[in-house]
C-alpha cells in the first residue's frame, strides 16, 4: 500500500537519489530485460526486489532498512511502471494527474487541486516516462506524433503533449477511474443527488428512456452513466462505443468497442462514427456512447429514433437548454448535408431526457437538473432542479413507463414528491 511506503527525510533525499542512481545501474547491467518482460508484473516486480535487495547488500549500503525498501520500490516503479508517478497512481482519492513540464506536478483528491511539487529529475527522465506510458497504450508520442491520446491497462486515461507544442517540457495528464465503479446507492450517500432523485432515475432507466447526460469536464458525466447503466435489465444486449474506454458496465452482456486512431503512416483509422454504424448492426437493445463529441451525434440520434430506445450518452455542455443547441451542431458537422429541421427532429423525435450534472467550488458534484425534451420542439419540461423536493411528471416518462409496465410505480414515486405547480 502506498502509506506503508517510506519516504527519506530531506537531509538523506540526496544521498538516496545518487545511490539509487547507482544501483539501478548496476541492476541494469546484469538483469535480462528479455526475460523480465516475459514475467507477470507481480513476478518481475518480485525479481526486481529480490535483486535491488542483494545489490544493497553486496554494496554495503549505510542506507536503513526502511530506506533500502523504498528505494526497492521505486526502482520497481521506474522499470515497470510510470517511476515517481506510481505511488499517485496507487492513491484511491486520486482522480486527474497533471505533470505540467519537469518543475509542477498537481492532482485532484476529493475534487479539489493539490501542488505536488516535482517527481522528475531531469527533463529527459520526464520523457522518458512519458513514452513509457504510451508505450504502454500501443502509442508512440515524439517531435513527429506529439500528441497521445490513450488509456492504459487499469482504464486510466492519459494525454501527452510534446515539444515543440508545449513550450515548457512535455504535459502529462492522466485521468484515472475507480476499479470499483460508483453505483446510484454510492452517489446518493455522497449527496450528489436525493433519494427521490435516484429511484426517479432508475424508473427512467427501466422504462427504456434514451437519455443524455450533459455538464462540463470532471462533473461526473460518465459516473452517474456507469451507475445509470446498472439498472438496464439482464436480458438486455448493450454495446458501448468509446474513444478511449472508460465505462466500466456491471452488466453481463454487454459489448465494449473502442475507436482506434490511425497509425504513423496516417492509416487504419477507425473513428466514433463507424463504431455506431458497426453497432446497429450487432443486434443491440441499447446503445452507450462514453461521450458525443463528433459528427457520431447524428448516428446516434438515428439509433434513438429506430428502435434502439434506452439508449444513452454524454455530452459535453454548459446547461440542458445549451446541450440541444450543442448536439444539433455536432449532428450537422459530418459529411451530409442534413437540413438543421431535420437534425431538430431527431433530437425532438429520439432524446427523452436530459440529465445535467454539475461540480461545484469545493469540488463536490450535484445532479442540477432532469428535463424532459418536447417532442413537438416546444423546448424542454423539468422534472427537477436542485434545490426543490417535487418532481414533477412528464408525458414522455409517463409513457415509456406504461409501456413497460412501471406506470404504477412512478405515479405512487411522484405521489411522494407532489409537484408544486
Amino acid at each position: 500500500m502506498v502509506s506503508a511506503r517510506s519516504h527519506p527525510a530531506p537531509q538523506t533525499a540526496l544521498h538516496l537519489s545518487a545511490e539509487k542512481a547507482v544501483t539501478l545501474q548496476t541492476l541494469l547491467e546484469c538483469v535480462d530485460l528479455t526475460l523480465l518482460a516475459a514475467m507477470t508484473t507481480a513476478a518481475a516486480r518480485e525479481e526486481i526486489f529480490t535483486l535491488t535487495g542483494e545489490i544493497l547488500k553486496v554494496s554495503a549500503s549505510s542506507l536503513p532498512a526502511a530506506l533500502q525498501a523504498s528505494m526497492s520500490q521505486e526502482i520497481c516503479d521506474e522499470l515497470l511502471g510510470l517511476g515517481p508517478l506510481e505511488p499517485l497512481l496507487a492513491r484511491d482519492d486520486v482522480t486527474d494527474i497533471m505533470v505540467n513540464g519537469l518543475n509542477h506536478c498537481f492532482i485532484e483528491a476529493g475534487g479539489v487541486l493539490q501542488v505536488v511539487g516535482s517527481r522528475f529529475t531531469s527533463l529527459e527522465h520526464l520523457s522518458n516516462i512519458c513514452q513509457r506510458a504510451a508505450a504502454k497504450a500501443g502509442r508512440r508520442v515524439d517531435e513527429s506524433s506529439p500528441i497521445c491520446d490513450a488509456r492504459l491497462a487499469d482504464g486510466s486515461r492519459i494525454n501527452i503533449i510534446w515539444p515543440p507544442l508545449a513550450l515548457d517540457g512535455p504535459i502529462l495528464t492522466i485521468r484515472k477511474f475507480r476499479q470499483q465503479p460508483l453505483t446510484l446507492a454510492n452517489l446518493t450517500a455522497f449527496g450528489t443527488l436525493s433519494p427521490l432523485v435516484r429511484r426517479l432515475l432508475e424508473l427512467a432507466v427501466q422504462s427504456r428512456c434514451n437519455i443524455l447526460i450533459t455538464g462540463g469536464s470532471g462533473s461526473g458525466k460518465t459516473t452517474l452513466l456507469n451507475a445509470l447503466a446498472g439498472y438496464i435489465g439482464e436480458g438486455e444486449r448493450v454495446v458501448t462505443c468509446e474513444d478511449a474506454a472508460e465505462l466500466r458496465l456491471q452488466h453481463a452482456h454487454t459489448v465494449r468497442l473502442e475507436s482506434r486512431p490511425a497509425n504513423f503512416e496516417g492509416h487504419g483509422e477507425i473513428g466514433m462514427t463507424a463504431l455506431i454504424r458497426n453497432a446497429l448492426r450487432m443486434r443491440p437493445d441499447r446503445i452507450v456512447v462514453g461521450e458525443v463529441r463528433g459528427a457520431e451525434a447524428l448516428d446516434l440520434l438515428q439509433a434513438m429514433n429506430t428502435g434502439h430506445d434506452g439508449s444513452m450518452g454524454t455530452l459535453h455542455a454548459n446547461s440542458s437548454q445549451q446541450a440541444l443547441s450543442r448536439l444539433e451542431a455536432l449532428a450537422m458537422m459530418g459529411a451530409a448535408r442534413i437540413p438543421a429541421r431535420t437534425v431538430r427532429q431527431l433530437i425532438t423525435g429520439g432524446v427523452d431526457l436530459i440529465i445535467h450534472v454539475g461540480r461545484m467550488a469545493d469540488g463536490a458534484r450535484k445532479l442540477m437538473q432532469i428535463s424532459e425534451v418536447d417532442e413537438f420542439g416546444a423546448g424542454l419540461a423539468d422534472m427537477f432542479r436542485l434545490g426543490e423536493s417535487q418532481l414533477c411528471a412528464t408525458p414522455r416518462l409517463l409513457r415509456r413507463a406504461e409501456l413497460c409496465g412501471l406506470l404504477d410505480q412512478l405515479q405512487t414515486l411522484l405521489e411522494d414528491a407532489p409537484c408544486n405547480g
